[in-house]
């Protein structure tokens, strides 16, 4: 962050959105998502925006109960990969701004095609992975 422009970085400074309308920045770490959890303790009502990069497939899959997730595509190519109900729906994004909402329960993962970057805003409360 800037301290005199108020300016941060999406791939240093992530951002929790509160259900009062706060937004409050938190600076990513070796330890951000321990820090999190002690900071917000469950996650109920709050949204995180978040940015990731990605050169391999997701080796997990990650479930959002408490509402959808934004998921856009700022570059590469990735073959997000949605599963409710034994049922797999592949969703394809080639093309920077392209964005999927993956439905609250949906679990889902990536398939990462070429080096890719992507933006996140995430239910977090009671997110599971497996």
């Amino acid at each position: 962050m800037n301290p005199e422009t108020n300016q941060f970085t999406i791939s240093s400074t992530y951002v929790v959105l509160g259900e009062d309308g706060a937004t409050i920045p938190i600076a990513v770490s070796d330890r951000f998502f321990t820090d999190l959890e002690n900071q917000f303790g469950d996650f109920k009502g709050k949204r995180l925006v978040s940015h990731f990069t990605f050169d391999r497939d997701w080796d997990t899959w990650e479930m959002h109960p408490a509402g959808e997730e934004f998921v856009c595509l700022l570059s590469g190519q990735v073959d997000l990969i949605l599963k409710q109900n034994e049922a797999e729906k592949t969703i394809h994004l080639d093309t920077p701004g392209a964005f999927v909402l993956v439905p609250r329960g949906t679990w889902h993962t990536a398939e990462v095609h070429s080096p890719s970057s992507m933006l996140f805003i995430t239910p977090g409360e009671g997110t599971q992975n497996r």
